[in-house]
């Protein structure tokens, strides 16, 4: 399975979330609303989940190893990175 495409939309004006991510696997399937958060240790890549009725949040989509969690995470902060090196420079005039 690839990731074919990360879309990153930037949330200005929030101290913890930083952008909300769509991705496309295989240029079939999309995965919306994950989120990357900027945390105490660091930024990470929060999936998209639904509340529960006792309060708690329940991961909707996720992956099922720590490689594959690390390695979607590494390509969602990286285009998050670029979005924001690209939002950040001034245009030409």
């Amino acid at each position: 399975m690839r990731i074919t495409e990360i879309k990153v939309l930037p949330v200005d004006g929030d101290e913890k979330l930083k952008a909300y991510v769509s991705i496309k696997l295989d240029d079939c399937f999309v995965v919306r609303d994950m989120k990357v958060i900027k945390g105490t240790t660091g930024y990470f890549v929060a999936m998209p989940a639904k509340k529960m009725k006792d309060g708690t949040y329940r991961d909707l989509v996720h992956p099922l190893d720590k490689p594959t969690r690390d390695r979607l995470e590494a390509l969602v902060l990286d285009e998050y990175k670029r979005s924001q090196e690209f939002r950040e420079t001034p245009l030409a005039v």
